[in-house]
């Protein structure tokens, strides 16, 4: 096969080959996710867009499969090292292995991978898109990274914890184990949505969720049709194996070296570890607890150290007693990975870097314009500044555990020894914004820390729950907090009225320019005698250096047996924020803690924070601001981290149902909300609970008859529906207007249409003559290439 020719270098996006009689054959996109256990695959990821991605690498996968043989891991091997040759050093390198990917796989595959049992046929057709005809039982699992393995259809392979989808074609039911959590549920129909609309010929089948059995009697009988009555208790759930961030804090490295003919291992560091021991002609093995295996070539290393990199990896795996599917990634000097880069305590990209700056370090000068920090999200993150902070501000002082409001004379004169809340007041694009400061000085006790952040919680209630808040520690404060002080910040060291009242005449003085002006870096000892000594102290107006080296990563936050477990989501949108979530955003310089309006820990995230901090393997500062941002509520500091922004991604269309809603408030259940979804007339099966081949039959002429009044909704990402309601299918049948669609804002759309499957509505020959394809063959493509062309044509 001459690569070249097909080599997808030089376009951004996903391509997947597998191993097929001794080669490898590309992979439709439309079967992506999809993994065959006795096969092999290669991955390769290129960044779509420069900018998106601030100039990361490729990321090139080979993949394991289970049952996968010699011959087939041979080819995977071979053409990986060939595309690896292409593409040049840009390139990092990951070996995979099945149910133990890294989180840089899982998240190309949204909502999930499915891993299929045996090999691909010989007619290579992957997926079949008008599939009718089967009886398969899933098991579904995981948290933000989902995956669906083929199993057993029995009652056998069921347990208490975990989602289980028994496919029959034109039914599909998803029955969630007891002790299964809401968003687990959410995630799970998501994938199971996903599966109807890529292999029931765009959605051509019904979904059935019993999320308790006693309240979906006849999708119960269906499931013992075809797995028999269950007889005994379900079993509990497999203990979860989750790493969590202090397990991944125990970092070693490894100089790895030839010494005659023995090959050498030698400890070199542990964490803080620094770029400097990374030497250009040599070849390092870094050991992130067991978890994962990183290994960094230098550029100047050997072409024999190079292609021996995944060996010498195995090896070090095999010598340390690790389990074989331990992952690997191999980077290459100045092609390193973000997560590899973070291992250590600073970061400098010296060798390209210098080059073009002369070596010298640039400090950013700019003159602000509100207008464009409230219009370029991306600005305002990346200068961490809401506005030029000339909004209202607000400030009060914890004083025996309660807030007192302090003088807006004195408002820019902070003790040590306290702690301050300061609420600042700002319009962004015609809406009211708050931004909550919770300041606290370095001499300030643990009951006056604790008084700070429960009176932070009663402002929330009163403003509503829609403050921002920021939690910020003396001599790490953030450029905007400077700014709304105009650069008169005054922090008074100790703590004693004497003290306080020095300070205040030494200020007083200093704001007389005609009487005494003190320069920084040239204060006279008495100076620094009025203030009660010379001490740390936020002074820099400037706005801050951009720094590059780092990009922002985002992670799933959850708890396991009381510590904190992350989940990387890499190359990460808004798609990637579930109301069931609590994600932690983090740009280096800030720790964002995004919480969803339907997570159930939010009170676990501040402590979720400064837990990542505490264990971050690069010594991360605890002085870090962290940032509490809630669902709706974003700041333009937080909106500018990602690609694009939809402010109306949440809104709630009144025509619309969630079939599943964490609110407390809602009565409904899963269960319930699916009884009318599905209208099947069904008789009632055998007395023994077991139906054999009539059973079954009768099944699929109920499902046959009732074909022609089934009405498929649209559906979104994060929240799918199906609904038989006589008005929307005349709706839809008949089909709206491409003019009422297209180019269209969300409030401007008709009545009852779901803004993110609004193309769905067309009629079929609209539909053809806009996308040059039929409805069946669009929802068959890839989630992401319908995407583009929806971007494209005006109905996204």
């Amino acid at each position: 096969m001459d690569i070249s020719k097909g080599l997808p270098g030089m376009q951004g996006g996903l391509h997947i080959w597998i191993s097929e009689n001794r080669k490898m054959v590309p992979v439709p996109e439309g079967a992506y996710g999809n993994f065959f256990e006795e096969h092999c695959y290669v991955i390769l990821h290129v960044p779509q867009s420069p900018k998106a991605t601030q100039g990361a690498s490729s990321d090139l996968h080979y993949w394991v499969g289970k049952q996968a043989g010699a011959e087939a891991q041979g080819a995977a091997e071979a053409f990986q090292q060939r595309l690896q040759d292409e593409l040049g050093g840009q390139t990092v390198l990951h070996r995979e292995a099945q149910g133990h990917e890294s989180d840089c796989f899982c998240s190309y595959f949204r909502p999930g991978i499915i891993y299929r049992k045996g090999g691909l046929a010989s007619d290579l057709k992957h997926v079949e898109t008008n599939l009718f005809n089967i009886q398969r039982l899933l098991h579904i699992k995981g948290r933000k990274h989902v995956s669906a393995t083929e199993v057993e259809l029995s009652w056998n392979s069921f347990n208490k914890g975990d989602i289980f989808l028994l496919d029959l074609g034109k039914m599909m039911i998803q029955w969630n184990g007891p002790k299964t959590s809401i968003s687990e549920k959410a995630r799970g129909l998501a994938l199971t949505y996903s599966l109807r609309d890529r292999e029931r010929g765009g959605g051509r089948a019904q979904i059935g969720v019993v999320d308790d059995e006693a309240k979906a009697p006849d999708l119960m009988q269906i499931m013992e049709a075809v797995l028999g009555r269950r007889v005994g208790s379900l079993r509990a759930a497999t203990p979860s194996k989750d790493i969590n961030q202090l397990q991944k804090a125990n970092v070693r490295l490894y100089h790895v070296y030839e010494k005659g003919k023995d090959l050498v291992v030698l400890e070199l560091a542990t964490p803080p570890l620094t770029q400097d021991l990374l030497q250009e002609e040599d070849f390092y093995i870094l050991d992130q607890g067991g978890f994962k295996i990183y290994v960094w070539q230098g550029r100047m290393s050997s072409l024999q150290e190079r292609k021996a990199a995944f060996s010498r990896a195995v090896g070090f795996i095999q010598a340390k007693g690790y389990p074989t599917y331990t992952n690997v990634e191999v980077v290459n000097d100045g092609a390193e990975s973000a997560a590899f880069k973070q291992l250590f305590r600073t970061w400098s990209e010296k060798r390209r870097r210098n080059q073009k700056l002369g070596g010298r370090d640039k400090s950013i000068h700019v003159k602000l314009d509100v207008g464009k920090l409230h219009t370029q999200p991306k600005l305002a993150a990346q200068l961490r500044m809401v506005d030029d902070g000339s909004g209202k501000v607000e400030v009060w002082c914890i004083q025996d555990l309660h807030r007192q409001p302090v003088d807006p004379k004195r408002h820019g004169q902070l003790c040590a020894g306290n702690c301050y809340l300061v609420l600042y007041t700002y319009q962004r694009l015609g809406r009211v914004q708050y931004i909550l400061y919770l300041w606290q000085g370095h001499q300030a006790t643990a009951d006056e820390i604790e008084a700070l952040n429960s009176n932070a919680e009663e402002l929330d209630v009163m403003y509503g729950g829609v403050l921002v808040q920021e939690h910020v520690t003396m001599g790490s404060e953030p450029p905007h907090f400077l700014a709304i002080f105009q650069g008169q910040l005054v922090i008074f060291q100790g703590c004693n009225g004497d003290q306080r009242e020095m300070a205040r005449v030494v200020v007083t003085v200093i704001s007389r320019k005609n009487e005494e002006t003190v320069l920084e870096g040239q204060e006279p000892p008495h100076f620094w005698e009025a203030l009660g000594g010379r001490a740390p102290y936020p002074s820099n107006k400037r706005l801050p250096e951009e720094v590059p080296s780092f990009q922002p990563r985002l992670f799933e936050c959850s708890s396991h047996m009381g510590c904190l477990v992350l989940a990387e989501v890499g190359f990460f949108s808004q798609e990637d924020l579930d109301k069931y979530d609590i994600m932690l955003l983090d740009t280096w310089q800030e720790i964002f803690l995004w919480l969803g309006e339907a997570a159930s820990e939010w009170k676990e995230a501040v402590a979720w924070g400064q837990e990542y901090l505490k264990t971050h393997p690069a010594g991360r500062s605890p002085a870090t601001p962290i940032v509490l941002v809630k669902q709706g509520h974003e700041p333009p500091t937080f909106i500018g981290w990602f690609f694009t922004w939809d402010p109306y991604k949440w809104t709630s269309h009144p025509s619309h149902k969630e079939v599943v809603d964490g609110s407390p408030a809602a009565a409904s259940t899963i269960s319930e909300i699916t009884a009318e979804v599905n209208n099947l007339r069904l008789s009632r099966w055998p007395g023994n609970g077991r139906a054999g081949a009539v059973a079954l039959q009768a099944l699929k002429g109920s499902q046959d008859s009732s074909e022609n009044d089934l009405v498929r909704s649209p559906k979104s990402a994060g929240s799918r529906t199906s609904s038989s309601v006589s008005s929307t299918s005349a709706t839809i049948n008949g089909g709206l207007r491409r003019e009422q669609l297209m180019h269209q804002a969300v409030e401007d759309l008709p009545e009852g249409v779901d803004p993110a499957r609004r193309e769905f509505y067309l009629s079929d020959s609209d539909f053809q003559d806009i996308f040059g394809k039929s409805k069946e063959e669009f929802y068959s493509m890839a989630t992401w290439r319908q995407r583009q062309e929806k971007k494209q044509l005006g109905f996204f």
